[in-house]
C-alpha cells in the first residue's frame, strides 16, 4: 500500500513540478533574453524593461527631442510621480528582467567550467550596475536578490566600487581557455551581439572601468584621468568592437519583440521631436559652431517639408513654428501624426525596425580620453581623440546600416566630411580647443542611443555650468526648463535622478524611502553623489 502510495506521488511530483523552484537549463538558452533586457525586453510580468525605455524620458531632459504637445511633464524635467513605474525600467531590468536569470547563468557556466559565459555574465551586471546607480543614486546592492521582504539601500560609491571589482573579475574570466570555454558555443547564445567573441567583450568592460573613472570628474580624489586614459586604450576604439545590440527583425516580419525599441513597430517614438538645441548644433546656429553646418545633419534629425531643419522646445510642442517648418517625426510622418506607419522606409538611423542599436560605442571612449587629456593639461593629445571621436561618428553614421535611407543629396561626401573636420570653429589649434567643444561633439556622437549617458555628462556638468576662462556654457546655449515650464514640483530645481521602481519599492520598502528621504515630491532633484565634489 505504502510502495503503491510512493509510486503515485512520484509521478504526480514528475507531472507537476514545484513552479517555484529552479529548472536547470542550458546556459546559452539565458543570455538572449539577458542582452535583451539591456534595451528593452518584455514579460507577462512587465514590459518595455531596459535602458531604450527610460531613455524616452531621460531623452528629454537633455533635450535630444520633446513632445509635439504642451504639458508633459518630463519635457519640463519632473520626475515620475503617484502610481507611474515611468523610468523604473532600468530597475526591472536589472532586478527582474536580468535578475535571477543572470545570476544563475553565471553561477551554472562556473559549475560547468565555462568561464567565457561567466566572464560575459559578470560584464553585463557591471554595466547594469553603472546604468542602474547612474539613473537613481542610492539602490539596492548589498541585500539584492535576498530572501526577504524590505532590502536597504547602499551609498552610490559602494556601486561604483562593485562595478570595477566585478570588470577586472569579468576580465580575468574572458581571458581563461581551456575546460568547456568554447567560442562556437558562446555564439549560440550570443549570436546578436558579439557572437562569441571574448576579446571584444573584454573590450567591453574595460570601457565600463572607463566610464565608472571618467563620470568622477567632480571628486578631486577619486577622479583619476591616468586610469580613464588607461581603460579607455585597453577599451573599445573602432567601430567593428561597438557594444551594439542587433536585431532578427526582417521583411514581413510581425514579432515586435525582435525589433530595435526606437522602430515603429514597437510604437515607443510616436510622439518624440528634435528639439532647438540638437538642431542648432547640427545646423551651425549653436553659438560654439556658429555658421558651421554639420555633414550629420540629415543622418541624426528630420527635415521639414520646407526642406529646413527646425527644433521644438520643450513644453512649447508647435509655438513658433509654421506649419510647414514643423519637423516631421523619426518616420518620417508629419509633425502632428502619432500613430506608426505600417512600414519604417521613411525612418532612418536607430528608428528603423531592424537598426543595430548601440550601447558603448568607439567614440564615446575616445571623447572619454579627449576629456581626460584635457582635464591633464595635455590639449595636444585631448584634440587627437576629440578628432578621432568625431571621426569615428562619421563612420559609424556612413555605414550601410545607418546611410541606406538618407537621401542621396543629403549623404555625407568626402568633401563635405573634410571641410567640416577642417573648419577651426570645429576643430581649434590645441590651445584653443575647450571643454565645450568636447562635450557638445560628444553629445552629438551619442545622440538616440546613449541619453543615459548623456544625462551623466549634463549632470556633471549641472546643465549650464561654465569652464574658467572661457566664454559661455560648457553646454553652450542649453536652456533647461524654468519658470511655468519647470514641473512645480522641481520648487524651481533641475532633475538629478529617477525615483526608485514604483511597483517593488513604494509597495513593499517604504521605510527604506522614507529613510533616503525618497518620499518627498522632489526627490528627483537631490543631487547624485557622482555629480558632487
Amino acid at each position: 500500500m505504502f510502495a503503491g502510495m510512493a509510486s503515485c506521488d512520484k509521478k504526480i511530483e514528475e507531472a507537476y513540478q514545484n513552479p517555484n523552484a529552479f529548472t536547470r537549463v542550458p546556459v546559452e538558452t539565458l543570455l538572449p533574453g539577458i542582452i535583451a533586457a539591456m534595451t528593452g525586453s518584455s514579460s507577462a510580468q512587465g514590459s518595455g524593461f531596459g535602458s531604450a525605455n527610460d531613455a524616452l524620458y531621460v531623452g528629454r531632459y537633455v533635450q535630444f527631442w520633446a513632445t509635439n504637445g504642451t504639458g508633459n511633464q518630463f519635457d519640463q524635467m519632473g520626475g515620475a510621480t503617484g502610481g507611474s513605474d515611468i523610468l523604473g525600467a532600468v530597475w526591472g531590468s536589472h532586478y527582474y528582467a536580468q535578475g535571477q536569470n543572470l545570476n544563475r547563468m553565471i553561477e551554472w557556466a562556473a559549475e560547468e567550467k565555462r568561464w567565457d559565459y561567466v566572464g560575459v555574465g559578470l560584464t553585463i551586471r557591471a554595466w547594469s550596475w553603472l546604468t542602474l546607480t547612474n539613473m537613481h543614486g542610492e539602490v539596492i546592492l548589498n541585500e539584492a536578490w535576498a530572501d526577504q521582504r524590505v532590502f536597504k539601500y547602499d551609498e552610490q560609491q559602494e556601486v561604483y566600487k562593485e562595478v570595477r571589482r566585478l570588470c577586472h573579475e569579468a576580465i580575468d574570466y574572458l581571458s581563461k581557455t581551456g575546460d568547456n570555454v568554447s567560442q562556437a558555443n558562446l555564439a549560440k547564445g550570443d549570436a546578436y551581439f558579439y557572437n562569441g567573441d571574448v576579446n571584444k567583450w573584454k573590450k567591453f568592460a574595460y570601457s565600463i572601468l572607463a566610464r565608472s573613472f571618467n563620470h568622477l570628474t567632480n571628486k578631486p580624489t577619486e577622479y583619476k584621468p591616468d586610469s580613464v586614459i588607461h581603460y579607455a586604450n585597453l577599451g573599445i576604439n573602432a567601430n567593428a568592437d561597438n557594444a551594439t545590440q542587433k536585431f532578427q527583425f526582417g521583411t514581413g516580419t510581425t514579432n515586435s519583440g525582435t525589433a530595435n525599441f526606437f522602430g515603429p513597430i514597437r510604437g515607443n517614438a510616436n510622439a518624440l521631436r528634435q528639439t532647438t538645441f540638437i538642431t542648432n548644433l547640427l545646423t551651425g546656429a549653436n553659438s560654439r559652431f556658429s555658421g558651421v553646418p554639420d555633414p550629420r545633419v540629415a543622418y541624426l534629425i528630420r527635415e521639414n517639408t520646407n526642406g529646413t531643419y527646425k527644433g521644438v522646445r520643450p513644453n512649447k510642442g508647435a509655438d513658433g513654428l509654421t506649419t510647414n517648418d514643423q519637423p516631421r517625426n523619426f518616420w518620417g510622418q508629419s509633425f502632428a501624426t502619432t500613430t506608426a506607419p505600417a512600414l519604417d522606409t521613411g525612418a532612418r538611423y536607430i528608428f528603423k525596425n531592424a537598426s543595430p542599436l548601440p550601447i558603448l560605442t568607439a567614440s564615446e571612449v575616445q571623447f572619454m580620453k579627449a576629456e581626460a587629456y584635457y582635464r591633464k593639461g595635455d590639449k595636444a593629445s585631448a584634440r587627437t581623440a576629440y578628432i578621432n571621436g568625431i571621426n569615428l561618428n562619421f563612420d559609424l553614421l556612413q555605414s550601410q546600416e545607418y546611410e541606406q535611407s538618407v537621401p542621396a543629396n543629403r549623404r555625407i561626401t568626402a568633401t563635405s566630411r573634410a571641410a567640416y573636420l577642417s573648419n577651426p570653429i570645429v576643430v581649434p589649434v590645441a590651445q584653443d580647443l575647450t571643454l565645450s567643444h568636447i562635450m557638445l561633439q560628444k553629445y552629438i556622437a551619442l545622440y538616440v542611443y546613449a541619453a543615459i549617458e548623456t544625462w551623466v555628462d549634463m549632470r556633471r556638468y549641472h546643465y549650464t555650468d561654465v569652464e574658467t576662462g572661457v566664454p559661455g556654457q560648457v553646454y553652450a546655449d542649453f536652456a533647461p526648463p524654468a519658470g511655468n515650464d519647470l514641473y512645480v514640483d522641481n520648487l524651481g530645481k533641475l532633475v538629478y535622478r529617477a525615483r526608485p521602481r514604483y511597483n517593488s519599492e513604494y509597495l513593499y520598502n517604504v521605510v527604506e524611502l522614507n529613510r533616503l528621504g525618497a518620499l518627498a515630491l522632489d526627490y528627483h532633484t537631490k543631487r547624485q553623489w557622482f555629480s558632487e565634489p
